[in-house]
């Protein structure tokens, strides 16, 4: 095995770990907390607790069934790795909320506490979908149709798409129950879709890093072998001294970013550190474009 395949290999089982994890998640927040009081934001599972009022399915079962249907349609437009993990994350989501069934019927809510169960419903899923759009997955549902919006269409922001995909979710609970969870359901999935948004962005947050300095091979010899980054070096002069200076120019991760800043405090107090954030990286280490 050389050493992309094994690279690719440590990929795929980071995925599929972070895609059981972000499931798990999910269905606790799901199970527990959105369908017990019939919060309807968002997915087919949202859709799901409608239909097991009104027809003798459970939320479970139409869960499974409905993302089998629409996991061929992401197949047909979003390829063949984002099928794979789509089967399996929507496959184990199913799972997950079988088994609940059966460990823990659920015939109330958890606690006399709309609010509060109202904020784990939002959260909990909020933090799994948002774990699994980062890596290219979904948990099926309604999900691949926000992907389909956001690839088709000008929508640019996955939380956006969502909040599209999943209005009519809203416009039925209306009619199926009162007009209070309906209300409920429609802030739940307002602050859903922002919710996904901001935690794919801080995710995805970078460190753009740059250092006036007088000598830049310690520190270019420190990112490269213990930060396991590069840089660019720039030559400049400075305004007031007018003597030779150095330039470099680096983008890492938060800790990356503090641990090089240790390291030139400790080693070189002279050099001059500017570090701003960004979300949109790509290329080589980071993101692919």
């Amino acid at each position: 095995m050389d050493k992309k395949t094994a690279l690719l290999s440590i990929g795929n089982i980071k995925n599929f770990l972070l895609i059981t994890i972000s499931i798990f998640i999910m269905a606790v927040g799901v199970y527990f907390f959105k369908s017990p009081n019939n919060f309807t934001f968002g997915g087919v599972t949202g859709f799901a607790v409608v239909i097991a009022k009104v027809f003798p399915i459970t939320a479970g079962n139409f869960t499974f069934i409905a993302n089998l249907v629409l996991l061929l349609i992401g197949f047909v437009f979003l390829g063949k790795s984002f099928a794979i993990k789509t089967t399996y994350a929507s496959t184990l989501l199913s799972l997950f909320l079988m088994l609940f069934e059966k460990i823990y019927p659920m015939g109330m809510p958890l606690t006399d506490q709309p609010i509060l169960e109202l904020f784990f419903a939002i959260a909990l899923p909020a933090f799994g979908s948002a774990v699994l759009f980062n890596i290219g997955a979904s948990s099926g549902g309604t999900d691949v149709i926000a992907m389909l919006l956001k690839k088709y269409t000008k929508v640019q922001e996955i939380g956006v798409a969502l909040f599209i995909s999943d209005l009519v979710m809203i416009l039925v609970a209306t009619f199926v129950f009162d007009i209070r969870t309906a209300l409920f359901s429609f802030v739940g999935l307002l602050i859903k879709s922002f919710m996904i948004d901001g935690i794919i962005e801080t995710m995805n947050l970078r460190k753009s890093v740059t250092i006036v300095c007088d000598d830049a091979e310690p520190i270019c010899e420190y990112i490269i072998s213990e930060l396991h980054k590069s840089a660019t070096v720039n030559h400049a002069y400075g305004a007031y001294s007018h003597r030779q200076k150095y330039i470099i120019f680096s983008t890492l991760t938060t800790g990356q970013a503090v641990s090089l800043r240790n390291y030139i405090r400790e080693h070189e107090m002279n050099a001059f550190i500017s570090v701003s954030s960004t979300s949109e990286v790509f290329g080589k280490g980071f993101s692919s474009i």
